[in-house]
C-alpha cells in the first residue's frame, strides 16, 4: 500500500474474469491506480471497456477475481460482506443513472433513509444545506413521481451525501436526462462534492461530462488506455501559469 497520506482510494492489479477457456471475458484486467482526497475523477470508454465492473469493484458491490481495492488503507476487497456494507453505509456514496428512490417515500425521507437504516442522528442544518445547494428545498415533501427526472437526480445526489461519505461513485449518472439538465445536474455534483470535501469517481460516456473532472482515466478492454489531467484542467493550469 501506497505510504502517500492523501490517497483515498487505490487498487492493486485488479482483475475480474467472468467465464472459461474460450468463453474467458476479462472484464477488469490488471488495474492499477491511485485516487487522492478531494479528486474529481470521470472514468470513460466504450461499452464493454469494463467502466461499470470497475466502479462496482471500487464501492465493494463486486468481488474481484484477484488483486486488491484500498479504502482509507484498508483493503476492502478481504471483507465479508457484514464489514463491507458497514463501508459502503458509512464511507461511500452511491449515484446511479436509474435513480434508485423509494417511490413511497418523499424527498426528505429518501435522504435520510442511510442515515435511519445505518441508526446514525439527523443533523439536519447539514441535510438543509445540501437540500438548498441542490435546488431541492421547496419539493422536499413531494413523492418521486411529481419529480422531473433533474430533479430526481438531484434527490439521489442528496442522498449520497447525506450520509457525509469520504467517497462518492457515480456511474453514468445523467444517462436519462437531456444535456441541459445533465450539464445541470453535473455542475451540482462537483460543487457538492467540492463544498463537502468528498472526492468524486463518476463513469461517463459523455466527453463534455469527462473534461469537466481534474483527471479522466480511459478504459479499453478492461485495462488503463490512458490516465491523466484533463483537457480543461489542462488549459486552465496553462492560463493560471501565463498570468503567473
Amino acid at each position: 500500500m501506497n505510504n502517500q497520506t492523501d490517497i483515498i482510494l487505490q487498487t492493486e492489479t485488479l482483475c475480474k474474469y467472468y467465464g472459461s477457456g474460450d468463453n474467458l471475458v476479462k472484464a477488469v484486467d490488471h488495474i492499477d491506480l491511485q485516487i487522492r482526497q478531494g479528486e474529481f475523477v470521470s472514468i470513460v470508454g466504450k461499452s464493454g471497456s469494463g467502466k461499470s465492473t470497475l466502479l462496482h469493484m471500487l464501492g465493494g458491490l463486486d468481488n474481484p477475481t484477484s488483486g486488491k481495492v484500498f479504502i482509507d488503507g484498508e483493503n476492502i476487497a478481504s471483507f465479508k460482506e457484514e464489514k463491507l456494507s458497514k463501508i459502503r453505509r458509512r464511507k461511500i456514496g452511491f449515484i446511479f443513472q436509474a435513480y434508485n428512490l423509494i417511490p413511497a417515500l418523499n424527498v426528505w425521507e429518501n435522504i435520510v433513509l442511510p442515515l435511519g437504516l445505518d441508526n446514525k442522528p439527523l443533523d439536519e442544518a447539514f441535510l438543509e444545506d445540501i437540500i438548498a445547494t441542490l435546488g431541492l428545498t421547496e419539493k422536499k415533501h413531494s413523492l418521486p413521481n411529481t419529480l422531473s427526472g433533474g430533479q430526481q437526480q438531484r434527490c439521489a445526489i442528496a442522498r449520497a451525501i447525506a450520509v457525509k461519505p469520504s467517497l462518492i461513485l457515480a456511474d453514468e449518472p445523467t444517462g436519462n436526462l437531456d444535456t441541459k439538465t445533465g450539464d445541470e445536474v453535473m455542475a451540482l455534483l462537483k460543487t457538492s462534492a467540492k463544498k463537502y470535501g468528498q472526492t468524486l469517481v463518476v463513469i461517463t460516456h459523455n466527453e463534455e461530462i469527462a473534461q469537466m473532472a481534474d483527471r479522466t482515466i480511459m478504459l479499453a478492454d478492461g485495462r488503463i488506455l490512458s490516465d491523466g489531467i484533463s483537457p480543461v484542467r489542462k488549459k486552465e493550469a496553462q492560463e493560471v501559469t501565463s498570468h503567473a
